[in-house]
């Protein structure tokens, strides 16, 4: 004997608007610490070299 199970409930509908605006911000916020971690890297360099050349 096979038990059949039921069917699946349908998903909720998604928030097109909202998922748009959310990635939006997730995108400042990915690029906005890329920025800064850059920018340490750049100023750590900076003093990595000044040290070996004088």
């Amino acid at each position: 004997m096979h038990v059949q199970p039921p069917p699946p409930r349908p998903l909720p509908a998604q928030d097109l608007p909202g998922l748009d605006s959310a990635e939006g911000g997730a995108r400042t916020l990915t690029l906005g610490i890329g920025m800064v971690g850059g920018a340490v890297l750049l100023v750590v360099m900076c003093l990595l070299c000044s040290r070996v050349l004088f």
